[in-house]
């Protein structure tokens, strides 16, 4: 496999190191505001974005104009999401997105969900979470964050909505935010009362975890046409 890297950060470079060992090759890579000429695309079978919210829809739509399927792990530019994917689909290319690669968080997702859907019975209970990334991480709370939040909202009748901070509201979920260096992400749901408290807690303690699943989802998506996601991949 043939991988165009867009996005030579952290990220792209732990892409790199993994694809490389295990046999694919790197036919360009990019920083983040360079968008892929055509001539470059046309070096790889599959493209993988890791840039930032300003640069992501450019890149994306860059290699779905030319027919270049892409995955994207970029967060913070999902008002153009909807675009992104219309384009897609006209267009008959291939592209992938999650707010996260790794197979332990996205196992998190559906227990997240799972949770949210028992607890909602109980409603002496308050949700909080928390999130803590590196202090590289631009936007706040992180797109993973917001995936946990959306899938407790759906499945709380109690909570509709979210904040920043930890001034409880009713109706609202707290969520409180930390930058610490060189965290590559950690996340927490906690349900409290004035007498227990039930967390659930995910921890990552490399990329190598995102960038594998960047790599699974790359050779995946070959050959493919549509908008995916990790659900697509997993079927969990």
């Amino acid at each position: 496999m043939r991988i165009g890297l867009i996005g030579y950060g952290k990220m792209g470079k732990a892409i790199e190191r993994l694809a490389t060992e295990q046999g694919h090759s790197i036919a360009f890579a990019l920083k983040g505001d360079v968008i892929p000429s055509p001539e470059q695309l046309r070096q790889a079978d599959v493209c993988i974005e890791f840039t930032g919210p300003e640069s992501a829809f450019a890149n994306l739509k860059a290699c779905i104009e030319n027919k270049m399927p892409v995955v994207s792990g970029t967060t913070g530019w999902l008002d153009d999401f909807e675009e992104i994917s219309s384009m897609c689909k006209k267009s008959e290319s291939a592209f992938f997105y999650t707010s996260n690669f790794s197979l332990g968080v996205n196992i998190f997702f559906t227990l997240n969900q799972q949770l949210a859907r028992i607890m909602n019975q109980f409603d002496q209970y308050d949700v909080t979470m928390e999130e803590i990334h590196h202090t590289a991480k631009k936007d706040a709370p992180s797109g993973t964050a917001i995936t946990i939040l959306e899938g407790l909202t759906e499945n709380l009748d109690r909570k509709n909505e979210w904040h920043l901070g930890h001034d409880l509201k009713d109706k609202s979920i707290s969520v409180g935010v930390k930058r610490i260096d060189p965290t590559p992400g950690t996340h927490s749901v906690s349900y409290s009362t004035p007498i227990d408290n039930i967390e659930i807690k995910h921890t990552a303690h490399t990329r190598d975890g995102f960038a594998q699943g960047a790599i699974t989802a790359a050779q995946w998506l070959i050959g493919k046409t549509g908008v995916f996601g990790m659900q697509d991949l997993l079927k969990l």
